[in-house]
């Protein structure tokens, strides 16, 4: 525990150190220069983003190759990496602590080794002071401060492409909204001066589901008195024609009562 919490004030002590020391002595150095007790030099590389100068992207993790070299008899151990962002000014003050990292990582005698700190930062875009240094211990436990890096650096947004989802789905928003406007405004404005059709008052007829009645058969007509009704009857006497009524026939009653009287 006295251990841990003797390497606690350590990594305390290397942001600030960044921050006093580093800012107002090396100012106007690229890499700070190696510890004159340890023989041990640290230079840092941004592989990603070296092209066109050092930028911290906002929102995307910045990777740093740490690479150290080890001159002395004995291995060293890197404990831990941190860093400071500072303002460009004479007078520079700390703007924001980086992440530190514990490492634990031992360098043999008369060898290198790189290791990777990664950190985000999420800032106005604008130009800052990147400080990065490590804490290392020899092999009685000594420790000491190795600065890696000190150098400008610009904070920038991040590149908008018309593929990344965010955007696709912003696009789909204003469009739906431009469509509601839209719509909205024709059938408000637009629509009421167009003719519209008149609906029919009448009821449509209902189609009937029965079957239809069959159509009576009319008997077929007798060639005999078809062609009776096609005679000439000028030429016919008209007592043939006009058949005489039928006499009433007086029944026996009638005679009984003629005779009596």
């Amino acid at each position: 525990m006295g251990r841990f919490g003797f390497f606690s004030l350590a990594l305390l002590s290397v942001q600030a150190l960044i921050g006093g020391s580093l800012a107002a002595d090396a100012a106007e150095k690229e890499e700070a220069p190696e510890s004159p007790l340890l023989s041990v030099s640290a230079h840092a590389s941004f592989p990603a983003s070296e092209i066109f100068g050092v930028k911290l992207v906002n929102g995307h993790p910045t990777q740093a190759l740490i690479t150290f070299a080890n001159e002395e008899p004995a291995p060293v151990t890197v404990n831990f990496i941190g860093g400071t962002l500072s303002s460009l000014e004479e007078d520079s003050q700390i703007i924001r602590n980086l992440t530190s990292h514990r490492y634990s990582i031992e360098i043999p005698a008369g060898q290198q080794e790189s290791v990777s700190y990664s950190f985000a930062v999420e800032m106005h875009p604008q130009d800052l002071r990147l400080a990065l240094a490590s804490v290392i211990s020899d092999a009685d436990g000594n420790l000491f401060t190795l600065y890696a890096h000190n150098g400008t650096v610009s904070v920038v947004e991040p590149e908008t492409s018309i593929f990344d989802p965010q955007i696709i789905f912003l696009y789909f928003f204003l469009l739906a909204c431009f469509s509601g406007v839209t719509y909205f405004f024709y059938t408000v404005w637009i629509a009421p001066y167009f003719p519209q059709k008149r609906r029919s008052t009448k009821p449509e007829p209902k189609k009937s589901t029965t079957s239809k009645k069959e159509a009576p058969v009319e008997a077929p007509t007798s060639p005999a008195v078809s062609s009776a009704t096609t005679y000439n009857a000028e030429w016919i006497p008209s007592h043939h024609i006009n058949r005489p009524e039928a006499r009433k026939v007086k029944g026996a009653g009638a005679k009984a009562k003629s005779r009596a009287a």
